[in-house]
Parts: C-alpha cells; structure tokens; sequence
C-alpha cells in the first residue's frame, strides 16, 4: 500500500509535483501577527515568501538556516531590458 499510517519507526518519503526546488539560506525574517516574510538568498538572487507565522514558529525556520524554496505559479513572466 502506498500510503502508511503514521507510527513508531515509519519513514516518509515526502513526494510534490513542484519542480522548481531552490536552495537557499535564511536571511531575514519579518513577523507579523498573523504572516512572516522570510528571504531566501539563492546564488545572487533573494526569493521573499510569504508564510503563516505559525509555520515558521513550527518549523522552527531561523535566519542562517538552509531551506528549499519551493515554486510552484501557474505564470511565470519574463521581462528583457
């Protein structure tokens, strides 16, 4: 069976059709009452998610702490200069 009941000694593999996965390190945390911004350096670039403050609370996400940024849009737009 492929999915199994959750219990002592049982391993997940965790599966998601997102297929942009981006590594990156937490630069900054902004918490509000309800939201947290988090910034994510990837290379040169900074990815800002917007997350309940719950989930960083429960993740126990920190600034310094290497995450995936996970992207999933059904729009992604190019601009050229």
């Amino acid at each position: 069976m492929a999915n199994q009941e959750a219990g002592a000694g049982t391993e997940f593999k965790k599966r998601i059709s997102a297929r942009n996965h981006l590594r990156g390190t937490v630069e900054e945390i902004v918490l509000g009452t309800v939201t947290a911004k988090v910034s994510v350096r990837v290379g040169q670039n900074l990815i800002e998610s917007v997350i309940t403050r719950q989930s960083v609370e429960e993740m126990g996400i920190a600034v310094g702490d290497t995450v995936t940024a996970l992207i999933k849009s059904t729009e992604v737009m190019i601009m050229t200069e």
